[in-house]
């Protein structure tokens, strides 16, 4: 982002998600961790849609393995194709390190990313926290044949969340405030937040806070961490930003002063082989749109009681946007 961490929305085996690949999910995780494997992992998910036209060769657009990145490939693809530019899609190819493979050998043209996981993943020492140095950084740091284009302003990365009356009762705000009273406070999070640098070492190397203790939990942020959490099982949990729980259960997210959560922007990485100026227009302008909240709410499109397909939630959302008649 990864290993698997599984979302509550079915999300990523991040590597989204985490540093140098944790998801589930991005899974990146973006999210995204790791798990490459022999076969070919394009050969088993035929693409889908995509309109004919004479703008160039057809692109495309692949997707990892959560529904968040499958709901942006979805979104690019259908803005490419109303922009008169060919593009169909590749779901579920796998996490970060299978499927930057694929852009890598033009097995797909165009992924969905996450500029801070995908800076990790090419340099593993790099120390960019911020969203502007990391974009500025991916350039030299992408292998020839590789680049990205505009960042979003839209992130989806791991943060702190209490619920209000928590808050309330210790002051919290920031996870600066959280650290002083950090000895009472039980944080539920994946068990790797054990040693990932933006877990417990992050937290003591950033802001003096030492838990009293880790309750690990195998969902990435969902269901059973949420119930943890509501229950005060746990005052502290580790949940995506754009995930629709937060949201709808009314908790804070505690603010990162120090960035301890490197920024993690949703932008295209892309084989420069087949990319013309005018799909680069047509993605460029996805970005420009393109926010935390509306991830928040086509995750839950997707994902919560109404069960839409990544590609009908797409459509809409371009639609909606004006990006598509």
């Amino acid at each position: 982002m990864k290993e698997t961490r599984q979302r509550a929305l079915g999300r990523r085996a991040l590597g989204r998600r985490a540093f140098g690949g944790l998801a589930a999910g991005v899974g990146l995780a973006m999210a995204l961790s790791a798990c490459g494997g022999s076969s070919n992992p394009l050969s088993s998910s035929p693409a889908t849609g995509g309109a004919t036209s004479g703008s160039g060769a057809a692109l495309v657009i692949g997707s990892a393995d959560f529904p968040e990145s499958q709901i942006i490939a979805e979104v690019y693809a259908g803005a490419l194709n109303g922009a008169g530019v060919t593009a169909s899609t590749k779901p579920n190819i796998g996490s970060r390190e299978v499927y930057f493979k694929a852009v890598q050998d033009g097995s797909v043209d165009v992924i969905p990313d996450y500029s801070g996981n995908l800076l990790l993943h090419v340099s593993k020492d790099a120390t960019e926290v911020s969203a502007e140095d990391i974009y500025k950084a991916l350039p030299g740091k992408l292998p020839d044949g590789l680049a990205v284009l505009e960042p979003s302003k839209a992130e989806d990365k791991d943060a702190m969340v209490v619920t209000k009356a928590t808050a309330e009762k210790y002051q919290l705000k920031s996870i600066a405030d959280l650290a002083k009273v950090c000895s009472e406070i039980v944080v539920g999070a994946p068990a790797t937040f054990a040693e990932r640098a933006y877990g417990l070492p992050g937290l003591k190397k950033n802001y003096s806070c030492e838990p009293k203790k880790l309750e690990p939990f195998s969902d990435g942020g969902g269901a059973v961490t949420l119930k943890a959490l509501l229950s005060d099982q746990v005052q502290v949990a580790d949940i995506y930003t754009t995930t629709p729980s937060i949201a709808d259960n009314d908790l804070v997210v505690l603010e990162d002063p120090k960035d301890n959560f490197i920024a993690q922007q949703v932008l295209p990485l892309y084989n420069k082989s087949k990319m013309t100026d005018k799909a680069k227009e047509a993605l460029n302008a996805v970005s420009k749109i393109l926010t935390t909240e509306d991830l928040i709410n086509l995750n839950r499109a997707v994902s919560g009681s109404q069960k839409q397909n990544p590609k009908d939630a797409a459509a809409a959302w371009l639609k909606d946007k004006g990006l598509v008649k």
